[in-house]
């Protein structure tokens, strides 16, 4: 039995239906990403799961007990949201504490696991600062620390690292995995953003239209993607002829589909291209090893090997 079981899952809001019979089961500790662009249903799901939202057929069931009949304050759920939702009158360990305190932990034990929770995501310096004191990667942290102090069954994530710029978006990925990985939380993410859904997850539930369209693991749902959905949605892809190839699996050779370089793009540690062959616009992308590559406008070949 898995240890969260979502059975048949559906939600409609009038003649809109936002999640439509979505079925998965989640293991304990696992990471899982809910992946698919805004209005597919991934947010709808997560509600169902905290008790924000009713579904309005199927089931919920956590360690085999029905979650839809326990009120949203007893399933025992840590919930981090995309704006951090933190108390701007606290200092970081006040907000920490506040769910500890709504249980009625005892004063000491409550101190001894905040201490803890701000350690854990590296705050512990930080401890009496406020909100507007600290920046927003530091606020995300604090967010997180206040969801795990209560030892939560499941972790919910709803765009959790949306705000923050690229570079420490990606430096929190990798700090929320290794988090993840040492406290054990069996933990749902809610996300639009392919590379953090592979970064992060032991599987993705790329969805679309309120259905799931594949549910694998990152490397299965990019190297065998079950629809052309899938395909285009995680990374690049091209289409070409009813075969879908990655971009990166494409090479310029000597012979080969024929074609003209539209749009050469450098990226620092790779090159991106845009070539126009009789199969349509087809996309490249060449690591930059240093040696020279094809300019705009230069007729090139491209090959790429059949199992890919």
């Amino acid at each position: 039995m898995a240890f969260l079981a979502l059975d048949n899952l559906s939600k409609r809001f009038g003649t809109q239906t936002a999640v439509d019979g979505l079925s998965l089961g989640v293991e304990k500790g696992e990471f899982i990403s809910l992946l698919g662009p805004s209005g597919c249903g991934k947010t709808t799901t997560l509600q169902m799961i905290a008790g924000f939202v009713e579904p309005s057929s199927g089931a919920i069931r956590l360690e085999g007990e029905d979650l839809l009949a326990v009120k949203p304050a007893k399933r025992g759920l840590g919930i981090v949201f995309q704006s951090y939702a933190l108390f701007p009158h606290m200092t970081a360990t006040e907000n920490v504490a506040f769910g500890l305190e709504m249980q009625g932990i005892a004063a000491a034990e409550r101190a001894r696991r905040v201490a803890d929770a701000l350690e854990l995501v590296g705050l512990g310096a930080f401890a009496a600062r406020y909100p507007r004191q600290l920046s927003g990667g530091q606020q995300q942290r604090v967010a997180l620390a206040r969801a795990l102090v209560i030892r939560p069954r499941i972790l919910l994530l709803d765009e959790p690292l949306s705000n923050l710029d690229a570079k420490l978006r990606e430096e929190m990925q990798i700090e929320l995995r290794q988090i993840q990985r040492t406290v054990g939380t069996t933990t749902i993410l809610v996300t639009h953003d392919q590379a953090e859904a592979m970064a992060l997850s032991d599987r993705v539930v790329v969805m679309n239209k309120g259905r799931a369209e594949q549910i694998a693991t990152p490397l299965e749902a990019y190297e065998h993607p079950a629809t052309a959905f899938v395909a285009s949605f995680l990374g690049k892809t091209n289409l070409v002829n009813g075969v879908a190839v990655r971009p990166e699996r494409i090479a310029f050779a000597a012979a080969g589909l024929v074609g003209t370089v539209r749009t050469r793009i450098f990226q620092g540690n790779h090159w991106l291209y845009q070539v126009d062959t009789a199969s349509g616009l087809v996309t490249v992308i060449r690591q930059n090893t240093g040696d020279a590559m094809p300019e705009e406008g230069a007729a090139v070949h491209l090959v790429w090997e059949a199992r890919a």
